[in-house]
């Protein structure tokens, strides 16, 4: 375990958006545009960080933690990803689930 793997979040309250996803077969690009959306959500004012993570049958969960909720209004209004949402729902996941939800409270521990 590596300690970067997690996000450096401030003391709540926060908000949290959990993206639960199903990938679908092939990878047409998905690879590129998952990089590319990392690289531009570090730049929307309000990101707090993200953690990601997928198993070997295709489903992940991402996490990405926001300022407020305006914040993640503007990151869903980004063109940029607005087309990569578009490109999800027809080309690269299976299905999916989006929940948003309000940190109220948050815990560490680590080891060595």
């Amino acid at each position: 375990m590596t300690e970067d793997r997690f996000a450096a979040t401030p003391q709540p309250p926060y908000w949290a958006v959990i993206f639960s996803n199903q990938r679908a077969d092939g990878d047409a690009g998905y690879a590129d545009m998952a990089a590319r959306m990392v690289e531009l959500a570090a730049q929307q004012p309000g990101f707090l960080g993200m953690e990601s993570t997928r198993d070997a049958s295709g489903f992940g969960i991402t996490v990405s933690y926001w300022a407020s909720e305006a914040a993640i209004a503007a990151w869903k209004a980004n063109a940029e990803h607005q087309e990569a949402r578009r490109l999800g729902r027809s080309q690269w996941y299976a299905g999916f689930e989006l929940r948003v939800a309000r940190v109220e409270r948050a815990y560490r521990m680590r080891k060595g």
